[in-house]
């Protein structure tokens, strides 16, 4: 899934031009790298933080001399997605991707987007389809671990417990009322829940018939928005005065003597 998510993003970003790019969540991806926009940053949580920013030691207790400080990446910076650290209108391109579903509020770090983005700013997302065969064993295993039903591992999560699927078909609804307008929408990810690599293998061939007669079943979207703002024209006051209308021309008619008729 990681490696078609990589694919979609670089294919996407390749031609997004700006001064400023900013990626919110999954250290394990860099969204990124295919873009070629000057100045690039990475926002992480408080609790991914360490994943790509381990806490410095200065000293090892095994050995006598101080080990070297880990290098800490120039671009990634802690934020929340929800209160980020741009002024209005600043960034050109933000990419979230699995940052709503992992969010406690996906509405607002949507809100927050919007602010920062610049009009004609894009927006890529990508998340985990409910309506996938992903997603159906995910809810399957939470309504069997309700039940108590264990047996044979039923319950047991595909994935991560943490977050909270969105379909696809609701978030259009949200980027439609923040003045977003969708540019495209991609699925992938069309094999079954399994956990081999000779499985995964023997069901590659779903990826091309999901492609073709199930395209919005895949465990996976991958979503591209443009913010829209709409502009106005300003109607100035007339200052030239208006032109006289020309008179109709008048004839002036000769007026015919009367004559008089003498009766005798």
């Amino acid at each position: 899934m990681l490696a078609w998510e990589q694919a979609e993003f670089d294919a996407a970003l390749a031609d997004v031009f700006g001064f400023h790019a900013v990626q919110l969540g999954l250290p394990e991806m860099d969204t990124l790298a295919g873009n070629r926009i000057p100045h690039r940053w990475l926002g992480l949580p408080d609790a991914e933080w360490p994943l790509v920013c381990p806490w410095p030691v200065d000293v090892d207790d095994d050995a006598s001399e101080p080990r070297p400080m880990p290098a800490l990446p120039r671009w990634a910076f802690v934020t929340h997605a929800a209160a980020l650290p741009f002024p209005a209108a600043s960034l050109d391109l933000v990419v979230l991707p699995h940052t709503l579903e992992l969010s406690a509020d996906p509405h607002t770090v949507l809100r927050e987007v919007e602010r920062v983005l610049v009009p004609e700013g894009r927006l890529v997302i990508s998340g985990l389809n409910p309506a996938s065969l992903w997603g159906l064993r995910q809810a399957r295993a939470h309504l069997l671990a309700r039940l108590g039903l264990s047996a044979l591992g039923a319950s047991e999560l595909y994935l991560p417990a943490a977050g909270e699927f969105i379909g696809h078909w609701r978030l259009r609804d949200w980027l439609r009322l923040l003045s977003f307008e969708v540019e495209s929408c991609h699925f992938g990810a069309y094999r079954p829940a399994v956990r081999t690599e000779k499985w995964l293998q023997r069901w590659a061939w779903m990826e091309a018939v999901g492609a073709r007669w199930w395209p919005i079943l895949g465990a996976v979207y991958f979503i591209t928005a443009v913010k829209r703002v709409r502009g106005m024209h300003v109607l100035g006051p007339a200052w030239k005065p208006r032109r006289a209308t020309a008179a109709a021309p008048v004839t002036a008619a000769r007026q015919q003597p009367l004559h008089h008729r003498t009766l005798d």
